[in-house]
Formats: C-alpha cells, structure tokens, sequence
C-alpha cells in the first residue's frame, strides 16, 4: 500500500482524492410487467465495493440515464469523499416512450402544435419504478433505503411530480430545467396547493434553471424582467420561477428546498453544473465538520475521538441508520499522514478506528500492519498482517507477511 499517497492527499485536503480501485460497472434489463416491455439500465457500484463485505450503500436513480451518464459520472468521481458518500448510480433509459412515461397528464396538443404521440404515462411508470425495478435494484446489490431522483427537462417535470406525489419514494430530488409548462402549467397549480398543504419533512429538493436564452426571439428579455413577459416563449422560466418562488416561501412543510438560475447554460448544457450543485445541496450535511481540526497537529485523540462521535450522529440522524463517520479511505489516509508528521498515537488512533468501522476489510488490518513496521514491532505487525491476509490473499498481502515474517526469523 503506497501510504505516501494516502498522506499527501489527507496533508493538501484533498478528501476526495481518487484511488486505484476498479469501478464495476453493468448495463442491465428487466421486462415490465406493468409496461409490458423491456426495460434498460445501468448500474455503477461504488470505488470501495467489496462483494465480500456486507457494507450497504444509498442510490441515485438518474432519468434519461444514457443521455446523461457521463455528467452523473464526472460529478460523482470528483466528488465522492468530503462532499458524496459512497452510492450506487443507476442510469434508467428513457430513449423511448419519453413523453409517455414521464409527463402526469395527458395532452392534446403543445406550443400551437397537435401532440401526436401518448401522453400521461407517468403515474405508471412511477409504479414500475417503485414496485418493478426498485424491488430488482434491491434485491441485486447492496443498497440502502436512502435513495435520490435526477431528472432533466420532461424528466425533471416527472421529479416533482414524484415529490408532490410520492414522496416515499425517494428521500432526495433534483429537478433540472423541469417542463412545468407541460399542460398549462397543471403540476405548477397543483404544486401551490401542495406546498402549503402538505408535509415533506425530511425531503430536499434542488431546482435549476437554464437562463442564456429565455426568448428565442428576444434577446432584452433577462432573468429580471421574465416574469413580465406573457408570452408562450417565456412560459416556461416564467413556470420554473414560479415553483421556485412558492417553494423558497413555504418554510413549514418541512422540505429543504433550493434553487439555482444558471444564466451562461442552455436547456442542452445545464445538467452537469446542475447535477454538481444538487448533490452538494442535497449532501451538505454529509460534509466533515471541523476539518481543520483533522489535519491540526495540535488535535488531541480524546478531541478526535469526539469529532467521529458527532460526525456519526449526524449520519445517523440523516441516513435512519448507523454509518462509518469516515469513508475507509480517510481512516487510512488520516493514519498515514500522522506517521509522517511523527504522531504515532493519533495514527494508531486512526488505523485502529478503521479496523473499528471497517473490520471486514483487508485494508484496515494492512494500514495496521504498516504502523507496526514503522514502530519496529514485527510480532503486532505480524498478526495484523495475517489478519490481512486471511481477507484477502492476493500477492501483495502474502509479500507483506512473507517479508514481516523474515524480519521476525531475524530477530
């Protein structure tokens, strides 16, 4: 385990440095019932995924899940650590059937024009989501019932539809550039209704706003002067604003709402910074508090030891169940680093804490045995080695207690 790695990483803050470990990745289907047709998707597991281990994780759903993989992607890869926990993503295919499955209303026609093809599939949908492909999701891979819908455009529509509608579903949202003009403005009125009436205690919600081209044939018409418009080219910032503002106003339903006017980003665009900015929102909680003080050679283990006491009161309290209050990474990275600064008591601390949280993982009982190298202390460094070992016998283990085990023959 190169552990230089782990401390420079730690010593510059960056808490979400990436590691060399193989992401799993698969495209999948399953046949609706409800549908009557196949449906597909992907699903990525996260960096530390042990099939060994039995560690379960949140999920983000994404809709339009091919179309926009890779921005999902990116943010979730530069980000994972200090400001996203570990999840599972899955991307569900929305390449046909769009305007079938994800509007909540039927139409006859939109923009002037007749809408010839379906509408209004959404409420079945919903049900494949929830009883179909959740159940399959659930039932394959290691998830946790803490689960977060992106959707973009008619996608983001679906989104609060899902919040205003069913809320158990999904615990977090983030509707980007949502056509909530769909139907003269039919969620939007029934949005205001709901909003004032009905409870989301726990629930977040994250809207965004493409804003470089309001009018498309009107250039003078800006983010501040939108809302006096009435044309059919402004409805739809005019609906989005609209929502946002009864949203922001409502304060004792309970939701954690925000939302965000990107004025340099078109429809087309506006995901990815989107996609960045809900999931920071959405996990603002989940972000270390006193970070600082990690890194503080002055930090005294009793301090630290009542730093991960709150950080885990405070997952627990938003997750509805216990969780490591570090990413095995850190515990490692945290360990190395006060080695190097010659703190060998809060670097125990650290390794011993990973072993703690993470005792179903070979790393935890390495990092260990690393320590007790570096202290010359080859019989401890032997045992947690073994420890390793029996994890995981892969040849870097089996070199490491091969190479401890000439050290004790020389002792």
């Amino acid at each position: 385990m190169n552990y230089l790695k782990y401390g420079l990483c730690i010593i510059v803050l960056v808490l979400s440095c990436q590691l060399s470990a193989q992401t799993l990745y698969v495209t999948d289907s399953i046949h609706s019932k409800l549908l009557n047709e196949n449906r597909t998707f992907w699903v990525q597991l996260p960096e530390n995924y042990d099939p060994s281990s039995d560690v379960k994780y949140p999920v983000v759903y994404l809709l339009d899940g091919f179309s926009l993989q890779n921005a999902l992607q990116t943010v979730y890869s530069n980000y994972w650590g200090h400001y996203l926990p570990h999840m599972i993503l899955v991307g569900i295919s929305n390449r046909n059937h769009r305007t079938r499955d994800l509007p909540p209303s039927k139409i006859a026609s939109r923009r002037g024009q007749a809408a010839n093809y379906e509408t209004g599939g959404a409420e079945e949908f919903t049900q494949f989501i929830e009883t179909e492909l959740i159940p399959y999701i659930d039932g394959k891979f290691p998830t946790t019932p803490y689960r977060t819908l992106i959707g973009h455009s008619y996608a983001g529509l679906f989104t609060i539809n899902m919040l205003l509608n069913h809320a158990h579903i999904f615990k977090n949202y983030i509707a980007i550039d949502p056509s909530l003009d769909w139907d003269a403005q039919k969620l939007l009125n029934q949005a205001k209704q709901k909003l004032q009436t009905k409870k989301f205690n726990d629930k977040s919600l994250f809207v965004s706003l493409a804003a470089e081209q309001l009018h498309m044939q009107n250039e003078k018409i800006t983010i501040d002067n939108v809302m006096k418009d009435t044309s059919e080219f402004t409805l739809f910032p005019r609906s989005i604003i609209a929502f946002s503002n009864v949203a922001e106003q409502q304060t004792q339903n309970g939701l954690n709402f925000s939302w965000n006017v990107y004025p340099e980003d078109l429809h087309g665009t506006v995901p990815l910074p989107s996609i960045r900015d809900g999931l920071i929102f959405l996990f603002k909680w989940y972000q270390f508090k006193h970070p600082q003080q990690y890194n503080n050679p002055d930090t005294t283990v009793e301090e630290l030891t009542e730093l991960l006491k709150t950080q885990e009161t405070i997952y627990k309290k938003h997750f509805g169940y216990s969780v490591s209050p570090m990413i095995e990474e850190l515990f490692s990275g945290y360990g190395f680093m006060n080695l190097q600064m010659g703190a060998p008591k809060k670097a125990h601390f650290f390794f011993k804490m990973g072993i703690k949280y993470f005792p179903e993982k070979a790393n935890s009982y390495d990092a260990m045995a690393s320590y007790y190298m570096e202290q010359n202390d080859y019989a401890n460094a032997l045992k947690y080695a073994t420890e390793a070992y029996k994890i995981n016998s892969d040849a870097y283990h089996k070199e490491k207690l091969e190479t401890i085990q000439e050290k004790l023959s020389k002792e």
